[in-house]
């Protein structure tokens, strides 16, 4: 099931999208979204009488965190490798703020601080209820569904500043969508789904999740272990081997298959 969050105009609403996904990770031009009566996270699914057409709606962040964004770094060895960086010993983790978070189609905002915006596509995973300590065989039970992420990132802030809080957390550097996935789980990640960036329609990151050195469960257990997660926290996987520069107005699209297509463009803060 793919949960939406999206606006005519109006306040924000969940729905249900229905449609299949072309080889390119985009919707059906008469694919449909069924209005849900309130956020699904804590109401449940509750289909209304109203539906609208996905073209004619605005998809928003499928989720705004309620507290963070927990990121994991270098969890592809070619990518620690591209970064002269040895493979961690344990999830390197870091934090994103939740108003770093914008939707598909939102402007990244290149900062005036910084010379060198890189993109970063990977997998996000969505928390669905308050957890602590929970063992990796048990992970399931805590996620709501997957998404698509742009890691986004100053790359010479990252290097200048010793830490990555800055370089890392500029409002607009955490594009999510375009919607919520429920209906897999972490074995179907662990089989291998590609993970691909393209940077105005150029091809620059072809990795697998099949290649992350730590595997979903591994993860949620690793961050649990150190703090609660709330309902809608988001944790990013970690991005493959060939991160790269953005310029204002190139446009970037981070594909996951069986996800679909994240597509936004760089812009002047």
């Amino acid at each position: 099931m793919r949960i939406a969050r999206f606006t005519t105009g109006d306040d924000p609403l969940y729905g249900v999208v229905a449609g299949d996904l072309d080889e390119h990770g985009e919707l059906s031009e008469d694919a449909m979204i069924v209005t849900l009566a309130g956020d699904p996270m804590y109401a449940g699914i509750k289909p209304l009488d109203e539906q609208h057409r996905v073209a004619d709606v605005r998809l928003l962040a499928p989720v705004i965190p309620r507290s963070k964004v927990v990121a994991i770094g270098k969890n592809y060895a070619a990518h620690a490798a591209e970064m002269a960086s040895e493979v961690p010993q344990e999830p390197l983790m870091f934090l994103k703020p939740n108003t770093a978070v914008v939707g598909p189609g939102d402007p990244i905002f290149y900062p005036r601080q910084s010379q060198r915006v890189d993109y970063e596509g990977e997998l996000a995973v969505v928390i669905g209820r308050i957890c602590r300590d929970v063992p990796a065989e048990q992970a399931t039970d805590v996620i709501f569904g997957y998404t698509i992420a742009n890691d986004v990132t100053a790359r010479d802030l990252q290097k200048s500043d010793g830490q990555w809080s800055r370089a890392k957390g500029f409002d607009s550097f955490c594009p999510l969508g375009p919607w919520i996935e429920t209906d897999l789980d972490p074995h179907d990640f662990a089989e291998g789904r590609s993970v691909r960036t393209y940077l105005n329609g150029d091809l620059k990151q072809d990795g697998s999740t099949k290649d992350l050195i730590f595997d979903i469960p591994t993860l949620v257990a690793h961050i649990t272990a150190a703090m609660t997660l709330l309902p809608g926290d988001v944790i990013l996987t970690g991005t493959p081997e060939g991160i790269g520069p953005m310029q204002v107005g190139d446009e970037v699209e981070v594909s996951i298959a069986g996800l679909g297509t994240l597509t936004n463009k760089v812009a002047s803060r």
